[in-house]
Order: structure tokens, then C-alpha cells, then sequence
């Protein structure tokens, strides 16, 4: 697949922010958003953000045309995910990839947002961002590293997680390199067996998640292993699991459970990456190759994710 790689921000670009899947508090979205305008930036608040359907921020209709317009629009150079929560899977058929094709540009986001990554990036080669949302930027204190994630994206160089940012601890040895694929694990998981199914074959797969207790995140690293996807992956990243910890007396704890998976995979592995419902929640590129050391403990991408 030809990497296509978005054009790189300038200050005073238009950048389109939308809700995709759950809807959120539009109050403190639009304060989120101020971060954004530091930057720079001219922020354009779909109206997703102000929408409530259910437990979604619209429609599937609504997000979906809502989306399709931000990357049709020649004025926004950018589209940063609002939150995540729920409902992108249910629109991925409603997008319109040959539109996204023909106007690639920066799409931003992670949690349920990996649904979205998966389809784009399987229809249009497109590099995409697992990064900080509206939702993570509300927060009371925000860390630097989370905030300067954002720089890459104004700067066409290398991204490198290396110790200064977080402790990694080597889970299986070795040295990997591939196209960077995955996010989410729940939203992983829910792709198989769909036309949006995420390909792991010579791939530097990342996992992540929340509020999955230690049994369920057994069951999803074994339906992945018995899918083939977790011994196809070149190498292994691991991010922050949030909140994973057993809620019952007698359980494996979460290290037990990732541990006994990735050693079965025997795959290099490399775990403690801040990426994912954490603070610093560092943002890195998807779609794009990169190289997984072990020895030296980075995860070092071979090139800038945009372009100028």
C-alpha cells in the first residue's frame, strides 16, 4: 500500500473538530478547544458537538456526512476528534473514501477513534494520529508532553519515544520494525471478521484500553492469538492498560494475563509506553513504519508523519 502522508499545519490553518462517536459536555469542549487556538490555529466546532442522539453525538447520517464535508472542505487542513466513547464502528460504511483519498489532511484521535484509523488507513494508505482528544485536553492540569504532542504535526520530523518520556520494560527481546497499526484493543478486537479487520501481517501492532478488568482483556488477547493477529505482527507496543485492575478476590492481575499472550506470540515486545487513557498521553503517528528495539528500548518511526 503507498503511504500517503497529510500536509503540515501553518500557523493560522482552519482545523475542523468533530464527535463521531459519543456525544460530550459542549461547554467544556469549547474551552478544550482553546488549547488548540494557542496553537495557532482557527478551530471551526461541528455541529456533532452540540448534537445528542441516544448515547451518540447524532445520527450515524449526521457524523458521517459531518465528517465527509470536514475532509471535502478546502479551508480545514486539519480534523481532530472531539471524544470517543462509542459509535464509529457504526459509520465507517457511510464515509466516503475516494473523497478522503483526494483530499488527504490530518485526522486526529484514539479510543473508539480506532475504528476510524483502521478503515481509512485500509482504504486510503493515509497516516493518521493516535492522539489526545477535546476530552483528554479538559483536564484540570495537563501534562507538557501531552500538549506538545501537537508540535508534530507543525513540524515534518521523526517522532521517537525513547525513556525520557516513560519507563518501557521488555516483555519478549528482539528488534522489529513495520507499519505501525492498531489503538484501542476492545475496538481491535470488534473488527475481525468485518471488511474492516485489522491487518497485523509484518505490522508493529499497539494495544491500549480502559476499564477492562483482567478476564476480558484474556479473552480479547486470546480470540486475537487464536485470529493469528498477534504471531503475524512483527513486534508488539503495549500502552497504557487505564483502570484494568481485577474488581474480584481471586484473579490474574493484568501483567499475568499481557504477558502470558505476548510470550505465546514470542513476538519483541515492549510494554510502559504512555500512549492511551493516561497522563502524558503521547501522540504518534499510525500507518507509518517505524522500529522497535528492545536493547536500546525505543520505538523510533523512520520518518515524519506529514509533509510539507
Amino acid at each position: 500500500m503507498n503511504v500517503v502522508l497529510p500536509k503540515k499545519l501553518y500557523s493560522g490553518d482552519l482545523i475542523g473538530i468533530t464527535a463521531p462517536a459519543s456525544f460530550g459536555d459542549p461547554v467544556e469542549m469549547e474551552r478544550a478547544a482553546g488549547y488548540l487556538i494557542q496553537l495557532g490555529l482557527r478551530v471551526e466546532l461541528g455541529h456533532s458537538l452540540y448534537r445528542q442522539h441516544g448515547y451518540l453525538a447524532g445520527t450515524d447520517e449526521e457524523r458521517a456526512r459531518e465528517l465527509n464535508d470536514m475532509f471535502r472542505n478546502p479551508e480545514i487542513k486539519a480534523i481532530i476528534c472531539a471524544r470517543g466513547g462509542y459509535g464509529t464502528a457504526r459509520i465507517v460504511d457511510l464515509l466516503d473514501y475516494e473523497t478522503i483519498k483526494a483530499n488527504p489532511k490530518i485526522f486526529w484521535g484514539f479510543s473508539d477513534i480506532t475504528f476510524l484509523h483502521q478503515a481509512i488507513y485500509k482504504q486510503t494508505g493515509l497516516v493518521t494520529f493516535h492522539g489526545p482528544m477535546l476530552t483528554s485536553l479538559c483536564a484540570e492540569s495537563l501534562h507538557p508532553f501531552t500538549l506538545s504532542g501537537f508540535h508534530q504535526l507543525f513540524h515534518p520530523t521523526p517522532v521517537q519515544y525513547t525513556e525520557d518520556i516513560s519507563e518501557l520494560t521488555t516483555l519478549v527481546e528482539g528488534t522489529a520494525s513495520g507499519v505501525v497499526v492498531g489503538g484501542n484493543l476492545s475496538l481491535i478486537v470488534s473488527s475481525l471478521g468485518t471488511p474492516h479487520e485489522i491487518d497485523t501481517k509484518d505490522r508493529l501492532l499497539l494495544m491500549e484500553d480502559i476499564d477492562e478488568e483482567p478476564y476480558r482483556i484474556d479473552r480479547m488477547l486470546n480470540q486475537l492469538l487464536q485470529a493469528g493477529k498477534l504471531k503475524d505482527a512483527a513486534g508488539i507496543i503495549v500502552g497504557d492498560f487505564h483502570e484494568c485492575e481485577p474488581q474480584r478476590k481471586i484473579s490474574f492481575s493484568l501483567e499475568e494475563v499481557i504477558i502470558h499472550y505476548l510470550k505465546k506470540a514470542g513476538k519483541p515486545a515492549l510494554a510502559g509506553f504512555c500512549i492511551g487513557h493516561c497522563s502524558p498521553n503521547i501522540a504518534i503517528p499510525l500507518g507509518l513504519e517505524a522500529e522497535l528495539s528492545t536493547a536500546d528500548k525505543t520505538l523510533i518511526w523512520r520518518g515524519p508523519a506529514v509533509t510539507e
